[in-house]
C-alpha cells in the first residue's frame, strides 16, 4: 500500500500525538492536519478540510459523539480511493457509522491501546505497545504487509472483532476510568508513605482522570459498559457485607 499523504482531522490531545507518531514513523509522507480551531497557514501542516480529505489515508481523530457529523462533513470531499482509518475507542458504533454514511469507502477499524502518556513513560520505545485491528474492507493482500511492518517496529498487533473489542474494553479501559473517577471524586491522593501497590493504582488514576469527555462517550456508545457498572456495584456491596460488616442500605 503506497501512501504518499496522510490527513489527520481533529487536533486534540490524541490528534497531536498521531501527528507526532506520523512524523517519526512516516518521515517521507506528507501529513496534513485539519481542525476547526486552527486556520490553514498558521502552521505548515494545517490545511482545509478539502486538502486533508484528499490524502491517501485519512484519520478521524474526533470525539465519538461527533463522529457521525464528521463522516457527513468529509463525504462530499473524500476521494473514492482514500482509506479511512478509524482509531476511536469504541468499534461497533464507529464501524456501523462508516458503513452507513460512507458505503463502499475503503476503511480500517483500529484502536491504538496507548497514548502520549504511556509513550512518554516508555521513553518513546514502542515495543509491546498494542494496536487492535477489528475490521476492514480493503482488497485481499493490502492490509497484511502493513500489519507486519507494525510488528517489525515492535508494536503488538491484535486482530479481533468489533464486538469482542467493545466487550473487553468495557471490562478494562472503561472500568479503569470508572474507578479513577470514583477515586478522584473521593479526593484520594498520594502521600509520603505510599505503598508500591497504591502508587500503581494512582498511576492508573492519573493516566485517565482528566479524560471525562472520553469517559462519558465510551459509556454512551459502548453497550457493554452498563453491565460492567452493575457487576462492580454488586461486587462492592458483597465486599462491604461479607468483610466489613457494613450492610448496604441503598
Amino acid at each position: 500500500m503506497g501512501v504518499q499523504s496522510v490527513g489527520i482531522i481533529g487536533y486534540g490531545h490524541f490528534g497531536k500525538f498521531l501527528h507526532r507518531m506520523a512524523e517519526r514513523f512516516l518521515p517521507d509522507v506528507s501529513v496534513r492536519v485539519h481542525t476547526r480551531s486552527r486556520r490553514p497557514g498558521e502552521e505548515s501542516f494545517f490545511t482545509t478540510l478539502e486538502e486533508a480529505a484528499a490524502c491517501d489515508v485519512v484519520i478521524l481523530s474526533v470525539p465519538i459523539a461527533a463522529y457521525e457529523d464528521w463522516l457527513r462533513a468529509i463525504k462530499p470531499v473524500l476521494r473514492a480511493d482514500t482509506i479511512l482509518l478509524d482509531v476511536a475507542t469504541v468499534k461497533l458504533h464507529t464501524g456501523n457509522a462508516i458503513r452507513t454514511i460512507l458505503p463502499g469507502q475503503p476503511y480500517v477499524s483500529t484502536h491504538p491501546m496507548f497514548g502520549q502518556e504511556s509513550y512518554n513513560k516508555l521513553g518513546g520505545d514502542v515495543t509491546g505497545l498494542r494496536v487492535v485491528v477489528t475490521e476492514n474492507n480493503l482488497a485481499d493482500g493490502v492490509l497484511p504487509p502493513v500489519l507486519e511492518k507494525l510488528r517489525a517496529l515492535g508494536f503488538d498487533v491484535v486482530e479481533t472483532t468489533a464486538d469482542q473489542h467493545d466487550k473487553e474494553m468495557a471490562e478494562t479501559l472503561f472500568l479503569t476510568h470508572y474507578v479513577a473517577q470514583v477515586i478522584a471524586r473521593g479526593e484520594f491522593e498520594r502521600t509520603d508513605i505510599d505503598t508500591v501497590s497504591f502508587g500503581f493504582l494512582m498511576d492508573a488514576v492519573d493516566a485517565v482522570r482528566q479524560d471525562t469527555k472520553l469517559f462519558a462517550d465510551v459509556w454512551r456508545y459502548n453497550p457493554y459498559c452498563r453491565d460492567v457498572v452493575e457487576r462492580f456495584t454488586v461486587a462492592q456491596r458483597a465486599v462491604k457485607n461479607d468483610y466489613l460488616s457494613i450492610p448496604d442500605e441503598s
